[in-house]
């Protein structure tokens, strides 16, 4: 297809999925924008009407993947239904970490693009584009409801941040590669465990051994 046959910003999203399509199937580095151009049908220069450089594309491809990683995460939240508001606040924070988790076992090769690509030096500047927003929102959640202590409110979200992508590395990475997938679930239930007794620790909250159950399993 030549490039006169794509109208209205077709050319630019039809490069956009095909760099989405390669990264999935060959990793982060792995392809270039030629390659993108000849599997789109069109000549290399056509894809600088829409791109400076391949590391444009790249922001471009890491923005779309945080929202991804966004929606994802709102919808993990959506699931815990349980109306007392502490331990509703707390399994909220349970469940984004490991619907964070579960993105990037997903979309590993996304997931690397996103958070480790040069290209990609700082938060979206678009708040639904941004995990750390979600993040936020969900541990003043625990502040409000009381279970979290004000005075330890400053600086949680890189506790929880560092915690839950140091864990998907490990699971990419590292040496729980290989763990089944009931392994790993126990696994990072206990790195979650661990930040939620830290926090009850704040306010003094007595907690439960199966608190942090999702729902549809407690």
């Amino acid at each position: 297809m030549s490039a006169t046959a794509y109208h209205h910003g077709h050319l630019r999203q039809a490069i956009v999925d095909a760099a989405i399509d390669a990264v999935r199937a060959q990793g982060p580095e792995n392809w270039s924008l030629r390659d993108l151009c000849r599997r789109v049908g069109v000549s290399h220069n056509a894809a600088y009407r829409h791109f400076a450089d391949r590391d444009e594309l790249v922001a471009v491809v890491a923005e779309l993947t945080m929202g991804r990683l966004v929606q994802a995460l709102e919808e993990r939240l959506a699931t815990v239904r349980v109306d007392d508001p502490v331990l509703r606040a707390r399994r909220r924070l349970a469940e984004l970490g490991r619907g964070y988790v579960a993105f990037a076992i997903g979309e590993p090769h996304l997931f690397r693009l996103a958070f480790l690509s040069t290209a990609v030096t700082n938060p979206s500047p678009v708040p639904e584009h941004d995990p750390y927003g979600v993040l936020s929102r969900v541990l003043d959640d625990l502040v409000v409801a009381g279970f979290l202590a004000a005075s330890a409110r400053p600086g949680a979200e890189i506790t929880c941040w560092s915690a839950v992508h140091g864990f998907s590395v490990l699971s990419l990475e590292g040496p729980l590669r290989n763990a089944g997938e009931v392994e790993r679930g126990e696994a990072l239930d206990q790195v979650l465990t661990a930040i939620d007794r830290s926090y009850a620790a704040t306010t003094g909250a007595v907690i439960g051994a199966d608190d942090l159950s999702p729902d549809h399993l407690a």
